[in-house]
C-alpha cells in the first residue's frame, strides 16, 4: 500500500481539507464532505462505493482502518503528522482513518407517508441522532428548515452513524410550505398539545419537531393540522427535541405495523 505523506500546512490538499472541515459553505460549494471512522467509511462505500481519498495519521492504525485501508488500496492515500491530522477530524478521539467523499444526493418519491420535520435544529450531534432515529423507525424522507445545522457536516455525519447514506434529506426548506405541502396528517410537538397517544397515526403522517429550547415557531404551530405532546410522569417541562423525535416516530411505527 502506498501513500503520499504531507508534513506542511501549506499544503493545497492540506489546506482544502481543512476548510471542507471546518466550514459548511465550502462543503456545499464542493458538493463534498470529510467522514470520520472506519464504521461511516464501509458504510458510504457500500451505499455509493469508492471514496475519492483516504486520510491518515502518521503512527500505527487500528486494526480495522489498517483492513479497510488494505480493502481501498487502490484509492489515493495521504498521510499527516498527528497534529495536522488532528485538525481535520470532528472530534477528539478519532479512530484514526478519514475519507474526502461526494455529498450523497438522495431525492424523496413523489409519494411520501411518513416524514419528519425539523425546525431550527442547532446541534449537529444532535440532528445526526435524530436522523439515525428516522432511518429506523422507516422514515421515508426528512426536510430540514433554513435555520438547521447541516446535515452534512462531519459531526452530524458522525452522530447520524451512516443514516445520511439511506435517507432522502431536503435541507434549506421553508417549514410552513413543507407543512402545507404533506399529504397526510401534519403533528407539531409542543407543551400543551394532544396526547400523542390519543392520535391516529396509521395514516400518511408528518411530525413536526422545533428547537432543541425554543420549540416551534408560531407559524409552524399554526400551520400543523394537530398539535401533540408526549405524557410524562413526572412534572418535566419537555424531553429534549431528539428524545421527543424518538418517541412519536417509533409509535408511528408501532401504530403502523
Amino acid at each position: 500500500m502506498s501513500f503520499k505523506h504531507i508534513v506542511s500546512r501549506d499544503n493545497a490538499v492540506f489546506k482544502y481539507l481543512k476548510k471542507l472541515a471546518e466550514s459548511a459553505r465550502e462543503r456545499r460549494a464542493e458538493g463534498k464532505t470529510l467522514l470520520d471512522g472506519v464504521h461511516l467509511i464501509e458504510s458510504y462505500c457500500k451505499a455509493f462505493g469508492e471514496p475519492e481519498l483516504i486520510i491518515i495519521p502518521e503512527g500505527k492504525s487500528s486494526v480495522e482502518a489498517t483492513q479497510l485501508m488494505q480493502q481501498l488500496e487502490h484509492v489515493n492515500t495521504m498521510m499527516f503528522p498527528t497534529l495536522m491530522f488532528a485538525e481535520l477530524t470532528p472530534v477528539a478521539s478519532s479512530t484514526g482513518i478519514l475519507a474526502l467523499v461526494k455529498t450523497p444526493q438522495i431525492a424523496p418519491s413523489s409519494e411520501v407517508k411518513f416524514a419528519l420535520l425539523l425546525e431550527d435544529i442547532q446541534d449537529p450531534g444532535n440532528l445526526g441522532g435524530m436522523l439515525r432515529t428516522a432511518l429506523g423507525a422507516g422514515v421515508e424522507a426528512v426536510y430540514l428548515s433554513k435555520g438547521c445545522t447541516e446535515a452534512w457536516s462531519p459531526k452530524a455525519l458522525r452522530g447520524g452513524q451512516g443514516a445520511q447514506f439511506y435517507l432522502p434529506i431536503v435541507e434549506g426548506v421553508n417549514i410552513v410550505e413543507a407543512i402545507q405541502k404533506f399529504a397526510g396528517n401534519t403533528y407539531a410537538t409542543t407543551l400543551n398539545g394532544e396526547s400523542l397517544y390519543a392520535q391516529d397515526l396509521s395514516q400518511p403522517t408528518a411530525f413536526v419537531i422545533g428547537n432543541e429550547g425554543a420549540g416551534l415557531s408560531a407559524a409552524a404551530l399554526k400551520a400543523a393540522s394537530h398539535q401533540i405532546s408526549i405524557p410524562m410522569h413526572h412534572s418535566l417541562e419537555s424531553l429534549n427535541a431528539a428524545a421527543a423525535a424518538a418517541v412519536c416516530l417509533f409509535e408511528r411505527t408501532r401504530q403502523a405495523s
